[in-house]
């Protein structure tokens, strides 16, 4: 009995060494712009886009940073960016007019490919499995979740059937990560309903997630897609410091899910799968991590971010939020 008490307590231990490990340091700080749009290429490259037209990007993993205010978009809030190079990047803004831009000259000229002046188009993320094949999702329009599609890389987008959504439904543009191709094709969701929509061979299928909901201010807010499991991180983002019900994981592919036993330290508004079982989150009530593929978070970080994202092709975690501060994960 003994020697197996002083075996958990050795585990216990490593465990927690494990994550005092995992902390986060601020790059830099100060900017008067709310970022939540990140998209990190690789362990060099990766841009930035938030409030007030503002874009960034780095090529030295983020040691420094070259900002621009987008001339003419200076009232734009810019709440997803997607990015394959130092050269190529597409941003998304929220509100009215909804707006789709391009660069291929690392920001020095920005192509406008869509446009509406409609106030009933409010996107909300974006998500790409390719460079050229990627969708943009909006709130809902007469019934249905508003869904554009690209097939060549941005330049053109063509409106396509989005999943049912029921009255004041909606999702979330607080980090990007509502929406995720890859792996899965899956709206994550608020409102009197907390849910996932799937879509396979262009059926839609709803998936109740038991995150805390019922007001406009709660639901779904991220989907991280890890090797052999989903996870979902939400709350309610004007009681960021409820925990209870902010996360849950699946190890289905997403046809059934589980509340974590132990939860984020509050809201969390962004998500992201690291490695192995290891997962980061991340919102104004501070950054957690779960080694156990969701089942249990520990806080790492009390400032708040509102998006984490790691690299396509590398190892670097970033994370960004309001006051353009933008911070590194290190392990």
């Amino acid at each position: 009995m003994r020697n197996f008490k002083q075996a958990i307590l050795l585990l216990i231990m490593l465990w927690s060494n494990t994550l005092l490990a995992q902390h986060i340091e601020v790059l830099q700080q100060g900017n008067p712009t709310s970022i939540r749009g990140l998209s990190v290429v690789n362990n060099q490259v990766a841009w930035i886009s938030g409030s007030k037209g503002n874009i960034a990007i780095t090529t030295d993993g983020g040691k420094s940073w070259k900002w621009q205010q987008i001339k003419g978009f200076e009232k734009s809030d810019f709440r997803d960016i997607e990015a394959f190079s130092a050269k190529e990047a597409i941003i998304m803004s929220s509100g009215t007019p909804a707006l789709i831009m391009k660069t291929i000259d690392g920001g020095i000229n920005w192509k406008v490919n869509y446009q509406n002046a409609d106030t009933s188009y409010f996107l909300d993320a974006m998500d790409f499995d390719s460079p050229k094949h990627g969708f943009v999702m909006g709130d809902p329009i007469n019934g249905k979740f508003l869904l554009m599609e690209t097939k060549n890389g941005g330049d053109t987008w063509t409106l396509c059937t989005g999943p049912d959504a029921v009255k004041n439904q909606a999702a979330f543009a607080a980090s990007g990560t509502c929406l995720r191709i890859n792996g899965i094709f899956a709206i994550a969701t608020g409102g009197p309903v907390a849910a996932l929509l799937t879509q396979k061979d262009k059926q839609w299928t709803k998936i109740s997630v038991p995150i805390t909901h019922g007001k406009s201010t709660q639901g779904a807010f991220s989907i991280a897609v890890g090797k052999n499991q989903l996870i979902i991180v939400g709350g309610d983002y004007q009681k960021n410091k409820r925990r209870d019900s902010t996360a849950c994981y699946s190890f289905d592919k997403g046809k059934t899910w589980q509340l974590s036993t132990t939860f984020p330290s509050g809201y969390q508004s962004g998500a992201e799968y690291v490695k192995k079982n290891i997962f980061l989150s991340t919102g104004t009530a501070g950054s957690n991590i779960t080694t156990d593929g969701g089942k249990n978070w520990v806080k790492i970080e009390d400032t708040s971010y509102n998006v984490c994202r790691k690299a396509k092709h590398g190892n670097l975690v970033l994370l960004a939020g309001d006051k353009g501060k933008i911070g590194v994960l290190k392990f």
